[in-house]
């Protein structure tokens, strides 16, 4: 039998891609901007309403999809709402390729839109009930301590340092003041990242990401209507997903689901990391970007704090430029959840619409990654890989 997954991914592309703007929507409802940022990705593309007949969303409001495409006013042959957290966006790219692949849909459309900020949410509550619920709540677990141990463990395995991490939030910074609608634009230093407020020892306030309202959109398509529109060509050329969870206790902290789905993701579109010009790699916590950078092969397993110390991610200056819009460190983390603009400033930098000063040049491949979920227990990873065809 022939081997098919190459093809599922080579035969999409992304045609569309809206951030919105906002980062605070106190007048805005939930669906509102789920619609606001649909129909921006599709002026982006040149397509219309009526051209779309696959949707993807996770935690919409509502009925998910059912409300949602109600309310857009969608007749879809293909609808999906696939939730793995904050990295749910990459993976509905995945599927929507599979589906265009397989003849189910011409024009897909993915959104994503809350409003925490607004709403008073915090990334310290949980908000969800699962089964391991009654076991893990009484010890009182939240998103910054549980990152917290994963950044305290790659310290004791590997010597990594809160300097070196640092170095982090100092690239998001440096690109952040680069972008009118980022919402921390001021440049950082290693010094005021590891002498801002303790959190969750050894992680700091400015390791941590921002809380925004607003959200994305992207619009994905077969070939033949790609090559019709008057945008640059952006191709889906690989793309792979998974789940890590604590494995009955046999359980590593230094790794992540970034060693299965990258790996897919570049067996898929036959390129290795050292090819890769630009990365958008997810950015709740700095520890996150780390173990995700050593995970996807950009650097051996304990060799990311030297890889970004000292400018290692900053745009004309380090190997590897990553989130180049500022990322959820300084920018944008639309409901807690920033798969989605991973996707988009990655569609960006391959265009070469990104800001000028930190336009990565001749880039002509490039990586994101999400990683949705609790990175010390169980969580989700999505890679894609894309090229400017």
């Amino acid at each position: 039998m022939p081997d098919t997954r190459a093809a599922a991914s080579s035969s999409a592309y992304i045609v569309g891609a809206y951030e919105h703007p906002t980062r605070f929507a106190p007048d805005k409802s939930v669906a509102q901007l789920h619609a606001e940022v649909a129909a921006g990705a599709l002026e982006d593309a040149g397509l219309s309403w009526k051209d779309v007949d696959a949707y993807y969303c996770a935690k919409a409001p509502g009925l998910g999809p059912i409300s949602m495409v109600e309310y857009l006013g969608l007749k879809p042959r293909v609808v999906d709402s696939t939730d793995i957290g904050g990295s749910s966006y990459l993976l509905h790219v995945r599927h929507a390729a599979q589906a265009i692949a397989a003849g189910k849909c011409d024009v897909a459309l993915i959104t994503l839109a809350g409003r925490p900020k607004a709403e008073g949410i915090t990334m310290l509550r949980p908000d969800f009930d699962g089964p391991e619920h009654g076991f893990e709540m009484p010890y009182r677990p939240i998103v910054t301590n549980v990152y917290g141990m994963a950044a305290m463990r790659h310290m004791y395995e590997y010597g990594t340092t809160s300097e070196q991490l640092a170095w982090i939030r100092v690239a998001a910074s440096q690109h952040a003041s680069h972008n009118p609608n980022a919402l921390r634009q001021e440049v950082v230093t290693v010094e005021d990242v590891i002498n801002s407020p303790l959190i969750a020892d050894p992680l700091h306030r400015l390791d941590s990401c921002v809380i925004t309202d607003g959200g994305g959109a992207i619009i994905v398509t077969r070939e033949e209507i790609a090559r019709t529109l008057s945008r640059p060509l952006v191709k889906v050329i690989g793309a792979g997903e998974a789940i890590k969870h604590l494995n009955g206790g046999h359980h590593d902290m230094t790794y992540s689901a970034a060693v299965w789905s990258g790996a897919q993701a570049f067996e898929e579109a036959g390129v290795k990391p050292t090819d890769i010009k630009y990365a958008s790699i997810y950015d709740s916590f700095t520890i996150t970007v780390l173990i995700a950078l050593e995970d996807l092969g950009f650097c051996a397993k304990g060799e990311g704090g030297r890889f970004v110390a000292d400018g290692g991610l900053i745009s004309g200056v380090g190997k590897l430029p990553f989130n180049t819009d500022g990322g959820g460190l300084c920018n944008n983390h639309p409901s807690n959840r920033g798969g989605m603009t991973k996707i988009i400033e990655a569609v960006r930098q391959l265009r070469g619409e990104a800001h000028p000063a930190v336009q990565v040049p001749n880039c002509d491949l490039a990586l994101a990654h999400g990683t949705g979920g609790w990175i010390s227990t169980r969580h989700g990873g999505a890679t894609l890989i894309m090229e400017r065809a």
